[in-house]
């Protein structure tokens, strides 16, 4: 073979690999901030392509997808604009686990964002393969593609999916492949090898698609969107709100002893059981078969049926995902209510892809092995379009800062779900595709949903993300929440008829004294529309979010109040600081597996080391005595 003669390309200031969730968030985000932006994909038409379900959303990850636009990121806006039906989750819990989930229409989300990508002046879109880096002293100064071209860049964010030496499993049948059958990144691999990077095998999959007329609805259970508007990004108004009579329903059903039965029988020829599958796949998202061994006991297990469009008559079979043979595929799906008389557009698959380790990495995202080089999305061993994306926001936002030679940007556990799931992956590592759930989150009650821009929109702002018109529509509803909050906490009702007769009406004790309005609306019975019954309304009305925080921030005071006394504890913790590059062997009474783990970690904090699997609180007493008392010897170059 030939070798491809090489040419030096164009100069650019950050360059992104793969236009995924991960590196489409990465590239908008680091031109954004000024840099001349270089965004290489294998293929066009993939860009933010969704190959597994078409959904944007969920516990958490919702939260995710609103923490992203806090940021001044763009999936937010791009679902809102694309979205087929929407639905809030969870609406009988608390704040804390309330979500958005929207259904996409994948097709157009994706050529949404392509068309959003390019149209960002300082950012170029190109396709093309990546087959190696250009690293001198350490330090990442561009990408090699496989037509020879060498690009240079002061930052490189790698978000190579799960293209990276890709196979698909269906079967007996196995072939090279990125998702959706698109073509894989083969080299780019053993190049990072070659740099000392250590990667692992992981595997995922999907379900079969079918032909939406061939489904009979009639013997299953609707889903309809929700009547009332929701929007992921703070900047989508109501009127935006796509009307219910124009949502697209998704309909439930389920597997029976039929399918199990089927299942069982074919498990001599499923990837997963015969030692075919090598990678580690999700726990939280298994196949149809994995469950059917796992949860014996089961008579049955939730599918949706979800459409993939509103142009397209294919439909994603969700919780059927497997990689058993096309035939048996197609007898399993035939045993669904529903189902019975389905064709089978596309197979269901399973995808093995290499993943970098990602204790090896940052909380920027910037590898400890090479400088200036950042990973995002699914090369670290995540599921999932949000955590893919929350990442390459980051990544995108520390490489554009680098490029600027800013100082880096890191989001604590207490600033964010993204932060949650960047310090699990870079202090625990993971050994599965790593997907992100509420309960990783300790301080969940203020990581809501509802006040992600509370929380984050100043950090967007402080990074150019956030433009100036939107900015003051977020201040003007931060003052609105402050002024109506100190209103309630000044008005005095008092005991009278109407008062007394509404709260013994709804359960509630009657009033002795007077009492404050927040006082009254930290009741459980009491909502904040039924205050205007007895006080004068504000002097100005207030929109609908507004009230929404009023409420939460009253009823929810004191819990709210002892999560932020405890994220000040956090602070302390992570003020006091590890001296880089100590050196571990130095330290005498540390656990074996302490100092095996501190090793392999390196952490920056005190706080972090804490949070390492293996490290014992009476690990953290030594290694804080040693730092005090500067008895550390640093590593020497």
């Amino acid at each position: 073979m030939t070798e491809v003669k090489q040419y030096q390309g164009r100069d650019y200031d950050v360059i992104v690999v793969g236009a995924g969730h991960a590196g489409s968030e990465a590239a908008l985000a680091a031109a954004r901030m000024g840099n001349r932006t270089l965004l290489m994909t294998i293929n066009l038409d993939m860009v933010a392509f969704m190959p597994c379900n078409p959904s944007v959303g969920g516990p958490a990850k919702g939260i995710v997808v609103r923490e992203i636009d806090a940021l001044g990121g763009e999936m937010g806006r791009n679902i809102d604009k694309t979205y087929v039906q929407m639905r809030m989750l969870n609406t009988g819990k608390g704040p804390a686990v309330r979500a958005l989930r929207a259904q996409a229409d994948k097709h157009a989300y994706s050529a949404e964002m392509k068309h959003t990508i390019e149209r960002e002046p300082n950012l170029t879109l190109r396709q093309g393969i990546v087959d190696g880096l250009i690293v001198e002293d350490g330090v990442c100064k561009g990408v090699i593609t496989n037509t020879g071209a060498r690009y240079s860049a002061k930052s490189v964010v790698l978000t190579t999916g799960t293209a990276a030496r890709g196979k698909i499993i269906i079967g007996e049948l196995m072939y090279s492949s990125g998702p959706n059958n698109s073509q894989p990144a083969m080299k780019l691999s053993g190049d990072l090898e070659r740099l000392g990077f250590k990667l692992e095998r992981f595997k995922t999959g999907t379900p079969p698609r079918v032909d939406g007329n061939t489904i009979d609805y009639s013997v299953t259970e609707e889903q309809p969107g929700d009547p009332e508007p929701h929007h992921f990004s703070f900047e989508t108004k109501d009127q935006d709100y796509l009307d219910l009579k124009h949502q697209l329903s998704c309909w439930l059903t389920y597997t029976n002893e039929t399918t199990h039965k089927i299942i069982r029988e074919n498990l001599d020829r499923a990837p997963m059981f015969t030692g075919v599958i090598e990678g580690v796949g999700p726990r939280y998202c298994p196949s149809i078969e994995d469950k059917i061994v796992r949860f014996a006991d089961k008579k049955r297990h939730q599918l949706f049926l979800e459409p993939e469009g509103r142009n397209t008559d294919e439909w994603y079979v969700q919780g059927l995902s497997t990689s058993m043979p096309e035939e048996v595929q197609q007898r399993i799906l035939h045993s669904i209510k529903g189902l019975e008389s389905a064709e089978m557009m596309r197979p269901g698959y399973a995808i093995e892809y290499d993943v970098v380790s990602p204790y090896q990495l940052k909380a920027t995202l910037e590898t400890k092995l090479v400088k200036n080089l950042y990973t995002a999305g699914q090369t670290n061993g995540t599921s999932g379009y949000e955590e893919a994306a929350g990442q390459g926001l980051i990544a995108g936002i520390n490489a554009g800062l680098r490029a600027l030679d800013r100082d880096q940007m890191t989001l604590k556990r207490s600033d964010a779900y993204i932060g949650v799931m960047i310090d699990d992956l870079v202090t625990k590592g993971t050994s599965e595709p790593y997907r992100l759930l509420t309960s990783r989150a300790e301080y969940r009650l203020i990581l809501r949903h509802d006040n992600a821009d509370l929380r984050l929109t100043d950090k967007g702002r402080e990074l150019g993300l956030i433009d100036d018109e939107r900015y003051a529509a977020f201040e003007a509803k931060r003052q609105a929440i402050q002024d109506e909050l100190d209103r309630l906490g000044k008005i005095r009702i008092k005991p009278n008829e109407q008062v007394d007769s509404f709260l013994v009406a709804h359960h509630s004790g009657a009033l002795k004294d007077g009492v404050l309005a927040a006082d009254l609306l930290k009741r459980p019975e009491v909502r904040y529309a039924d205050l205007a019954k007895f006080i004068p309304a504000p002097p100005e009305p207030l929109e609908r979010h507004v009230i929404e925080q009023v409420e939460i921030q009253i009823k929810y005071a004191g819990y709210i109040q002892k999560a932020e006394e405890r994220v000040e504890h956090l602070k302390k913790m992570e003020a006091k600081k590890i001296p880089d590059r100590i050196d571990y062997d130095a330290i005498d009474g540390l656990a074996t597996e302490a100092h095996q783990k501190l090793k392999k970690i390196q952490p920056t904090t005190i706080a972090q080391a804490s949070r390492i699997s293996g490290v014992n609180p009476a690990d953290i007493a030594i290694l804080s005595v040693y730092i005090q008392q500067g008895k550390i010897a640093k590593v020497q170059d």
